[in-house]
């Protein structure tokens, strides 16, 4: 969480379902902007490694983690310039049915694992009906 967030400019929906997640404004898991883009990059590529980005609905969230850099060209080369879509690989492997949302939804790492749980399903569908790997 940035402590240059201001919540006073959150929409509705981020006041409904972020906000009263977040630890209160003291709390040490509170971090600059260069804090986050320091430990994230040492999170993702600790080895400078180039990794590979998921997400479900993604374009925006890859936006916003360049907007953690500036401009994109301004990424870590170790980040690709686009987030792989969950979403469109659901479709693409004939729409399996897929785990249901965690109680704690909406939290970073329950939705984390939840996509991880998403992506292992499909993989699994597009094994067994033959698809090529991605």
């Amino acid at each position: 969480m940035s402590t240059e967030f201001d919540a006073r400019k959150a929409g509705p929906w981020v006041r409904e379902n972020v906000l009263p997640k977040l630890p209160p404004h003291a709390d040490t898991a509170w971090r600059s902007r260069a804090q986050i883009r320091d430990e994230l990059i040492k999170f993702l590529s600790p080895r400078g490694e180039r990794v590979e980005l998921w997400a479900w609905f993604a374009a925006y969230d890859h936006v916003a983690l360049a907007q953690l850099w500036g401009a994109m060209p301004a990424l870590p080369r170790q980040l690709p310039r686009f987030t792989r879509e969950l979403r469109q690989l659901w479709d693409e492997v004939g729409r399996p049915k897929l785990p249901d949302p965690p109680q704690d939804a909406h939290d970073a790492l329950a939705d984390a694992r939840h996509n991880f749980a998403r992506w292992k399903v499909m993989e699994e569908h597009r094994r067994k009906r033959g698809s090529p790997d991605r």
